[in-house]
């Protein structure tokens, strides 16, 4: 069973998807985290995450740089939002992807377009969304446990920044696929929001079985 998680920056897909996958006992992967090390190899390199050729020889970043702490970091995100507007990029990491969601026994994989894009196919998709306002206190407590000097409202901002890139790129923009099931986690505690998703495959699962 192949199972999609899409939804913006901290809607609660990563936390959804990784529970999904240890319910399900099938493998997960972060697809998030691929384009933020792009936009981190880029930073490395010293060059032009809104430049497509400079994006683009980021996509061969070594596979250590998935370790990286600087991944989850605020500026990262920034950058992964800014280089995954580029086609080039986007078909770059495409394989990649691919190859993992259709391994044998199927997998768990969260991002933008994975409904949409990477595995139209899915049994399962999901799409996770929650306000800006409710986005932004989480990543503010998450990022002041981290230690970072950040502020509400400068989240808040980023957050509106990247969802207004990645809603409006040309390519893959982030939607709902057509037979995505919607959860608002906005009012949503941790465990409600993985009990209502994992109901949600348990439905789509059951009735496949029946069909």
């Amino acid at each position: 069973m192949i199972i999609a998680v899409d939804g913006p920056t901290a809607s609660g897909k990563g936390t959804i998807a990784k529970a999904l996958a240890e319910h399900f006992g099938l493998p997960h992967l972060d697809t998030g985290l691929l384009y933020r090390a792009v936009g981190r190899q880029v930073f490395l390199d010293g060059r032009d995450p809104d430049n497509s050729g400079d994006a683009l020889a980021a996509t061969s970043f070594p596979d250590t740089l998935l370790n990286d702490p600087h991944l989850r970091s605020e500026k990262t995100g920034g950058l992964a939002s800014r280089v995954s507007v580029h086609p080039a990029v986007r078909q770059a990491l495409y394989d990649r992807q691919r190859s993992f969601a259709t391994q044998p026994g199927g997998a768990v994989l969260d991002g933008r377009d994975i409904g949409t894009v990477i595995v139209p196919e899915a049994q399962a998709k999901l799409f996770i969304t929650a306000s800006v306002e409710a986005r932004a206190q989480r990543r503010f407590h998450e990022m002041r446990e981290r230690g970072a000097a950040v502020t509400l409202a400068e989240i808040a901002e980023d957050l509106r920044r990247r969802d207004d890139r990645d809603r409006n790129r040309k390519v893959a923009p982030l939607v709902p696929a057509a037979d995505a099931m919607v959860i608002d986690t906005s009012a949503l505690g941790k465990e409600e929001a993985i009990a209502a998703a994992i109901e949600a495959v348990e439905h789509v699962r059951s009735a496949g079985e029946q069909g």
